[in-house]
Formats: structure tokens, sequence, C-alpha cells
């Protein structure tokens, strides 16, 4: 009788423990630097959002956005050391650890988004590579809307930047100040309005967003789009957390990152339409580049790329070569 009772006791436990099995919730957490009203953070709750639908109540994703819980510099350390799961870089930042996270900088290699489309296909494996030895995974990654000139007054080649205090916020733009012969000053995106006002910088190279961000025709006359550099955002994964996750759960989270790639895209390309209309909406002279001006940036070009390749090794070259090919 006594055995009878715990065998069924025994029985009635498992049962009531099998719902909260069932109902068994993975949580993850995620780091990211840039504001909620960024294009590249709508683009992360998006996926988010379709990820924690797709995994049908076993996933749950907390994002911490604007630097919050991690800083830039912090967040893939963050991502390898288990601190959150997963983390959105930009991928130049981290050039320090390997040049080839800065191919995307270099100046004038990339102009459009299909070229933009095709670095990133090509460069991709060397980067899941270096991840994989980190115990990383790649997701994807998006570009951010190509760079152009900011100056006082019409730029139709370099030589008439020679000399200006340059802004710059990376070694690739101090590299190019100083290789057009102007003077390289660093100033960070916050500081841009008052270092134009009081004559600290007079040129810079960003893009059309960070111009609206920080109201660039209070502080400068022409914008010239020039596809000068695409920079890289990607998002990555603990390798340890993803292969914790069910097989079909881990194919949820690969099939909602490509989707989100495809949308990213799209909304880099609206946002350089929006944010180039707006300069102009408020006053700025917004116009194509000379010839001549094209044609400067590509002989600059040329130099940093090599001397990308020497820093960068086989793989750099490999890299180049094969974007060059087609």
């Amino acid at each position: 009788m006594t055995l009878h009772r715990r065998a069924l006791l025994g029985a009635a436990g498992l049962a009531a423990l099998a719902p909260a099995a069932a109902s068994a919730q993975a949580r993850w957490q995620m780091a990211s630097p840039y504001a909620d009203g960024n294009f590249q953070t709508r683009n992360i709750r998006a996926f988010l959002q379709d990820l924690e639908q797709a995994a049908g109540g076993r996933l749950s994703i907390q994002l911490h956005s604007n630097g919050s819980l991690l800083r830039m510099p912090e967040i893939k350390r963050g991502v390898q050391t288990g601190q959150v799961q997963l983390g959105e870089i930009l991928l130049t930042a981290y050039a320090n650890e390997d040049p080839l996270f800065d191919a995307d900088a270099l100046p004038q290699l990339v102009t459009n988004y299909a070229q933009a489309r095709k670095l990133s296909d090509l460069q991709k494996p060397f980067i899941e590579a270096r991840f994989a030895r980190q115990g990383l995974s790649l997701l994807y990654m998006v570009p951010w809307p190509p760079a152009g000139l900011y100056a006082q007054a019409p730029v139709t080649s370099l030589e008439q930047l020679r000399g200006q205090r340059f802004r710059t916020f990376s070694p690739m733009t101090n590299r190019f100040a100083q290789l057009i012969g102007a003077q390289p000053t660093l100033v960070q995106s916050a500081e841009l309005a008052q270092a134009f006002a009081t004559g600290v910088v007079q040129a810079q190279i960003t893009s059309a967003a960070t111009g609206v961000d920080t109201q660039a025709w209070d502080y400068a006359r022409v914008f010239t789009p020039l596809g000068f550099s695409m920079t890289k955002n990607a998002v990555l994964v603990s390798r340890r957390a993803l292969e914790a996750l069910p097989a079909d759960l881990q194919a949820a989270v690969r099939a909602a990152a490509t989707r989100a790639e495809a949308r990213g895209y799209e909304l880099s390309e609206a946002a350089m339409r929006e944010t180039e209309a707006t300069l102009a909406a408020r006053g700025m002279q917004v116009g194509p580049p000379s010839q001549q001006l094209l044609d400067d940036l590509a002989r600059v070009g040329r130099t940093m790329a090599d001397e990308w390749v020497t820093r960068a090794g086989d793989d750099g070259r490999r890299l180049l070569e094969q974007y060059r090919a087609g």
C-alpha cells in the first residue's frame, strides 16, 4: 500500500513538472550602442520580434540599446565572455584587433549598395572564421548609408582641402587627411557643431544620417554625396548560447537573421534618401561630385588600399582580388 501510494505521488510529481519543462524558456540579453530611433536599432527590434515569434515562447531576448548596458568597445568581449548572448558592433571600430574588420572603411572601394553587398558577401567567410576562433557566430551585417563631404563652399578637387582642419574619427579618416595634406583633427559627433563654429574644423566626411543627427545645416553649407565608404554593423551571437538551443530553434535564429539582413539594406537605403532630402530641405546645397574630385578620391583610395593590404596580409590581398575581379 505504501509503495503504491509513493508510486502515485511520484507520478503526480512528474505530471506537475511536465508543463514547466514544456514551457522552459531560454532568456538572452543583447547589447547595442545605438539609439532606439536609429534604423539599425529598429531593424534589430524587428529581428528580435520575428525570432521570438518563430520560437513559440521558447526564447526571449531583452535588448539594451544606446550603450545602456555595454559601450561599443565592450560589446564584442561581452558576448565572448557570456555577459550577453547577442551584440551589435561597428566592424571598423574593432580594426585594431584585425585589419579585415576595416575593409569597408577603405575610401571609394564601395560607393553604392550593390558594391556594399558584394564586398560583404566576400568578406563574410573571413569574418566568420575570425569570430569562430573567439567563440562567436556572425548572424548578419548591414551597411550604413554612404559618406559624403561637408564643407562651407563647393569642393571640386582634394587640393582645395589642403591645409584645412579636417575632422577625423577613425584611423582611416586620419590617414586620409594626412594623404591629402589636410590637418587631421579628432572630433566626436556630439561636438561637431561647436568645432565648426569655432573653426576647430573646416570640413569633414561622414554620412547624411550623421549630418541630420548633428544638425549640419547649422555649421556647414554644402554636402556632396561621395560614396566615400559604407561601413557595416555586425550582429553576433555567442556560439555556446546558440548551440545550447534545440536544432530547430538554431535554424530559426539563422532564418530570422537572413530576413534581418535583407530588411536592413532596405532601411539603410531609405535612411540615405530621407537624410539627404532633409539636408537639402534645411537649406544645404546637395549635389553630385565633380569628376576631378572623384578621380582624386580614387587615387588616394588606391594608396590606402595598398597600405591596408600590407597590414591585412594574404587574406586582405585575396579579399580585394576577389572583389575587384568582378
